[in-house]
């Protein structure tokens, strides 16, 4: 469904624009995403990929002076002055003839959100973009719409042919990188093997790298309570972690640990650290959330290709009011914009 105010436009590509996917439609993805390019105008420029009936509807919700542009190609957009014209670029990557429920798990929302992302994938594999910012998505809407995937990790990580991925989150003060990630706390401890701990290990020293770190000191976290307290609570840290930390300094890695899982983020957030590998999802999270959704943004590392988000979900709850707070995705898009900045200057 085409709206009256949506314009075609026809120009070449001088450079290379970030990727922002507009997220479930049913929840703020879409309002975010609006707030971000208008109340930045166009610092950072960016092509949004959805539905032009979403963004069209998000955007008059939001009473500004600014259109959307959809876009034939990403071809047809030049990363210079057109990104300051109060104009919101959107490459259709759906057709929904109507908006999707506000606020409520929906098989059509979830499938709008997940198409979104593929082709971001695909133009981003391509070399046609430089990297992806992803808006929220809602892990039921896409079981309603039959898609096996527990999250974007996951999409990314198959779509975006990574042999293995890790989620890195961030903030002014903290970085941790997951061994696991969307899994039950059981199968996180079954997954949490020797070749998982090398694989974040070894992430999370590039990736620190990648901002501008030189040397950086990778602090692992035990499993177990007090780390495992010599082997009284568990064993893991003495037969996988420890192993793992001691591979990752003959490969010239500051790896150390592993540390208590309980003190390991305080040690952190006073300077004895630049990242922490945390072992399973809300170990490395709820220390981050706890400083602020707001501030916080999600990094996915191994793909081919640069990809953050803000560290927050749908928040249904919310959804339509026109009170969800874009802190979080704007710090996803200028960290992606700084990744973008070290990668060309590693190149040039």
């Amino acid at each position: 469904m085409q709206t009256k105010s949506i314009h075609k436009i026809e120009r070449k590509s001088k450079a290379k624009p970030l990727l922002l996917t507009m997220g479930d439609p049913s929840g703020i993805g879409p309002e975010i995403v609006i707030k971000s390019l208008v109340e930045d105008k166009g610092a950072i420029p960016a092509v949004v990929v959805g539905d032009p009936l979403v963004m069209e509807q998000s955007l008059k919700q939001y009473q500004t002076d600014w259109a959307i542009h959809e876009l034939s190609c990403l071809d047809d957009v030049s990363c210079d002055s057109e990104f300051n014209a109060k104009s919101i670029r959107v490459l259709r990557s759906s057709s929904l003839c109507e908006y999707p429920e506000i606020g409520q798990v929906s098989s059509i929302s979830g499938q709008a959100a997940f198409d979104a992302i593929v082709m971001a994938i695909k133009l981003a594999k391509q070399g046609r973009a430089s990297g992806i910012v992803t808006a929220p998505i809602h892990k039921e809407a896409l079981a309603a719409a039959k898609l096996r995937y527990p999250g974007h990790t996951e999409i990314l990580a198959d779509y975006g042919g990574a042999d293995r991925v890790a989620m890195m989150l961030a903030n002014d003060v903290l970085r941790t990188v997951l061994v696991t990630v969307h899994c039950s706390l059981r199968e996180a401890i079954e997954r949490a093997d020797f070749e998982a701990q090398m694989s974040a290990i070894r992430l999370a020293h590039e990736a620190v790298l990648t901002l501008g770190i030189e040397n950086p000191r990778v602090a692992v976290a035990g499993l177990n309570p007090h780390a495992g307290e010599g082997g009284l609570f568990g064993d893991e840290e003495i037969n996988i972690i420890s192993p793992a930390i001691k591979a990752a300094r003959v490969e010239g890695i500051d790896a150390s640990g592993p540390w208590p899982g309980d003190t390991v983020f305080m040690q952190a957030r006073e300077g004895r650290f630049d990242v922490v590998v945390a072992q399973y999802h809300d170990q490395g999270l709820i220390p981050i959330k706890y400083m602020g959704l707001e501030q916080g943004v999600n990094i996915t590392l191994g793909l081919p290709f640069i990809r953050t988000s803000p560290d927050h979900g749908t928040a249904f709850d919310i959804a339509g009011q026109g009170i969800a707070d874009p802190s979080s995705l704007k710090n996803a898009l200028k960290y992606a914009a700084k990744l973008v900045a070290v990668q060309k200057e590693e190149k040039a």
